[in-house]
């Protein structure tokens, strides 16, 4: 069992629990289950998360700063307390401008076991 050191049925203020390493993307994972992962994502100055394309939808939501969120060679510039969803089999890359933070929601569920 994954042991993410968050418990269940206490809230938390989300910026808190992960911090900022220098030249480091951090990834904290806060729910993972067969049909899904929650996590938590601390993007350093000139870091990125490389470009990928998942087989599942990605709700990417910012939690602080500021986040250019590529998908299918379209940008979309994310500030705070804004989201988006990319969907799956997407080219997707994420950058920011200066640090951000965001949660990271990937759904695994309602897809063929053929498309994964």
């Amino acid at each position: 069992m994954l042991t993410t050191g968050i418990k269940k049925s206490k809230p938390y203020t989300l910026t808190e629990i992960i911090e900022y390493i220098p030249n480091s993307v951090v990834r904290k994972t806060i729910v993972s289950k067969k049909t899904g992962i929650i996590s938590i994502v601390a993007v350093d100055t000139d870091e990125s998360l490389s470009e990928k394309i998942s087989p599942f939808d990605t709700f990417i939501y910012v939690i602080e700063g500021t986040a250019e969120v590529v998908i299918s060679s379209e940008s979309s510039k994310l500030q705070t307390g804004q989201g988006i969803i990319i969907p799956a089999h997407a080219s997707n890359a994420i950058k920011g401008n200066g640090r951000f933070k965001m949660i990271s929601i990937v759904i695994k569920s309602g897809y063929d076991e053929a498309l994964i």
